[in-house]
């Protein structure tokens, strides 16, 4: 029996405990409602710097916390044993948690002989070792354990199903049925599971965990135990001595925790029971675990998904000191067709480094159209920052061994791979690890802005003139120059930027594509919606056809992006579209770099997401590789679809800046500094026509057949009689022309003449 002072004293902590939840819930906006522009990355990066001041990122193996602190809220000291409350644990799980003891000698020797079980953990495989070991991730994150690996003891709905509870997997804005953020039990007690079958025998190290992902809930688990099994009936309960091991969870529900396992455990199953929970929400879980699988050649499971590469490649991650010095060994490796230059720097004071691969580095060659590659923008998504260095790396090698495609690419194109925009924000996250930097953290540039949407709004700009319809009188359809204020130095726009807008600017750049992550699926302009307040909503540019060809050669040649029997990586299922998205009809986004390369460049710019998981462990590297390979060549190998030519005076000299137009397509380009232009364009017959300022016009029939190679198109066009006496009197400043006196002298007897005979 309890005192009755003691009951008194247990009733007034548990009425403090619910009123400081309750805050906390206020606080965290679980009971409110969120503004719908409200920045979800914005909301973790506050969190997290809370959550620093309490503790790292990482939590150590320890027994359940006495009470739940906010974060950013310094912990309080344990409390005696047998007299803490934790979150919504009961009596009986405080005194289990401290002092586990068997409920009788048979229940224990059950336990001893299921060891020694061949249907359950084996003895030699289930005994601690003294020696701590780490394993990469399983997969819940990058997919690779599938739905039906993924098993819960009940669940609040279909949509918060044990499928769910993937390790940084998002919800959507409006939380529905489907996919919301996290596995979510259906009852709130010390019986819930959440359950993974490895399908074979798996050396397990380590669980990551995370809350629910959510605007508008609150929930996550404050601690948990972990429990193994061979047959999914017998189970063993992780100890550390005689008493189960507690692992202390998440203190909120964005930052991922990692417990490390005292020593590795063997077995095919494994659960996580959680213990407790946020006093204010309820039991939810993201979960990554960390095990290695056992060899098994005779697995099918196994056999059915291994990827191997056979690319003697660098895989793994690099920070930036590492990334310069492997450009530097590729450059020194395959020094007649690269070279290495820097754009400009970060405003950390990172430079910004590019390569170019071509037969002439560092030399436009006319008639041979320029491509790049950029990664990195968002500093956290560094799947595509290491498949451009990857890549760099394959070229030149291949280039060596003589692979026919390779060099031809690199014969007829020139390539230019900037794989990091965002070094700054690549730095943190590299800092905290793959697993353990969450969905933002060194998402943005280090004075906080998104370089990917920071460029100017010039869709405004061109919708603006032609509704009141200054196209073509005023203003082009193409070329849209950058407004004034976007200029100016108290305009907020990152270095970064200006230093892409500055390269993008001088380089003739006919394609491009900037790798991102967090999903699998090509985006392509617009961007932005047309339609003022609408989020989402189909806006294709005048060369949506092209467009979409683009994104689809990608996507086709990826190894998952099209694949239907694909799950979804988080809420939407773009392998029903083949792949590939219009970006306004995704979420709509102003002053994207797509939109600008588009309006204000020659170039046609996408955006390849090229994996579920931003930053995959480097052991997914290989084949993350595989995944995207063919992709990116098919990719490139595209700047080659269309027209190309030169336009030339009657003296057989480049003209600089004539305007090529198709008819039909309201978009024009522009030509470079000797004459030459590119067209991207499907198969088919145009009509095309060349013009500059001064010149007469011309116009010819060019067809774009099926196969790889622009369609030779030049164009010779002539002076115009007005820009020639334009010409003229600006020689003489514009004052009548005036001849010499012998001239005017001989010229007066025969006027004389003239006028008797008149």
């Amino acid at each position: 029996m309890i005192p009755r002072v003691m009951r008194r004293q247990r009733l007034s902590l548990l009425t403090f405990l619910a009123l400081l939840g309750l805050l906390v819930g206020l606080a965290d906006l679980s009971h409110g409602h969120a503004a719908e522009d409200e920045d979800y990355y914005m909301q973790e990066l506050l969190t997290r710097e809370q959550y620093n001041q309490v503790q790292g990122a990482e939590q150590p193996v320890a027994s359940i916390p006495d009470r739940q602190e906010r974060p950013g809220q310094t912990p309080a000291k344990k409390a005696p044993k047998g007299k803490a409350d934790t979150g919504r644990q009961t009596d009986k799980d405080t005194t289990e948690a401290k002092s586990v003891k068997p409920a009788n000698k048979k229940t224990e020797k059950n336990k001893k002989n299921a060891l020694k079980s061949p249907n359950s953990v084996s003895e030699g495989e289930g005994q601690y070792s003294s020696i701590k070991e780490e394993c990469p991730p399983m997969g819940l994150e990058t997919l690779k354990i599938d739905d039906f690996q993924l098993h819960a003891s009940t669940m609040k709905r279909y949509g918060l199903g044990a499928h769910r509870g993937r390790l940084n997997i998002q919800a959507g804005l409006y939380e529905d049925d489907l996919y919301d953020g996290g596995w979510c039990a259906g009852r709130d007690d010390p019986l819930q599971w959440f359950e993974v079958d490895a399908r074979r025998l798996t050396k397990f190290t380590g669980v990551i965990t995370q809350g629910r992902s959510s605007l508008w809930s609150s929930d996550w688990v404050t601690s948990y135990k972990v429990m193994v099994s061979n047959d999914s009936h017998t189970w063993i309960t992780l100890k550390n001595g005689s008493q189960d091991l507690i692992f202390i969870g998440n203190r909120e529900k964005e930052i991922p925790v990692r417990n490390i396992f005292p020593a590795p455990v063997v077995a095919r199953y494994i659960r996580v029971n959680p213990r407790s929970w946020f006093s204010s929400g309820n039991i939810c879980m993201r979960v990554e675990i960390l095990g290695c699988p056992m060899p098994d050649p005779n697995n099918y499971y196994h056999r059915r998904n291994e990827v191997t590469t056979t690319d003697d490649l660098d895989f793994r991650h690099h920070s930036y000191k590492e990334m310069r010095q492997l450009m530097k060994v590729v450059n020194e490796m395959c020094p007649n067709i690269t070279r290495i230059y820097n754009i400009g720097k970060s405003h950390g004071g990172l430079k910004l480094y590019a390569i170019e691969i071509s037969d002439n580095p560092g030399e436009h060659e006319v008639g041979e159209p320029e491509f790049r590659y950029t990664a990195g923008s968002h500093g956290n998504e560094v799947l595509g920052r290491e498949l451009l260095l990857l890549l760099m790396q394959f070229m030149c090698l291949e280039y060596l061994s003589g692979n026919p495609r390779i060099r031809h690419l690199v014969e007829e194109t020139r390539i230019h791979l900037l794989p990091s925009v965002n070094p700054d924000g690549y730095e943190k996250a590299f800092e905290v690890g793959s697993e353990l930097s969450g969905w933002s953290l060194g998402r943005w540039s280090q004075d906080g802005i998104d370089i990917h949407h920071n460029f100017p709004d010039l869709n405004s700009v061109l919708w603006e003139g032609e509704a009141k319809k200054w196209i073509p009188r005023k203003m082009f359809n193409h070329h849209v120059a950058i407004p004034e204020w976007y200029q100016s130095k108290n305009a907020t726009v990152a270095v970064e930027t200006r230093s892409l807008i500055a390269w993008m600017e001088k380089m003739p750049f006919v394609l491009g594509g900037n790798l991102q992550g967090g999903e699998l699926v090509v985006t392509f302009p617009y961007d932005r919606t047309r339609s003022q307040g609408v989020t989402r909503e189909q806006t294709p540019t005048p060369d949506d056809h092209v467009f979409r060809w683009l994104a689809f050669s990608y996507a086709s040649t990826h190894r998952l992006m099209t694949d239907a029997n694909r799950r979804v990586c988080h809420t939407e299922d773009f392998a029903k579209e083949d792949g590939t998205i219009n970006g306004a009809s995704w979420h709509t986004a102003a002053g994207s770099m797509n939109d600008f390369s588009y309006l204000h460049t020659n170039c046609f710019e996408l955006s390849m997401y090229v994996g579920c998981d931003k930053f995959p462990h480097e052991s997914e590297l290989p084949e993350e590789w595989e995944n995207n390979r063919e992709s990116l060549l098919v990719f490139m190998e595209q700047v080659h679809r269309g027209i190309k030519g030169v336009v030339r005076d009657l003296q057989g000299r480049g003209i600089a800046n004539a305007i090529i137009s198709v008819e039909g397509i309201s978009h024009d380009i522009r030509t470079a500094l000797d004459g030459d232009y590119w067209r991207l364009l499907n198969p088919g017959e145009y009509r095309v026509t060349a013009r500059a300022e001064g010149y007469s016009l011309s116009s010819k029939k060019c067809e774009v057949g099926y196969e790889m190679g622009a369609t030779r198109c030049d164009f010779t066009i002539g002076r115009t009689n007005l820009s020639r006496i334009k010409e003229i009197m600006e020689k003489f400043n514009k004052q009548p022309i005036r001849l010499p006196v012998r001239q005017l002298q001989a010229r007066r007897p025969r006027e004389r003449y003239l006028g008797a005979l008149g």
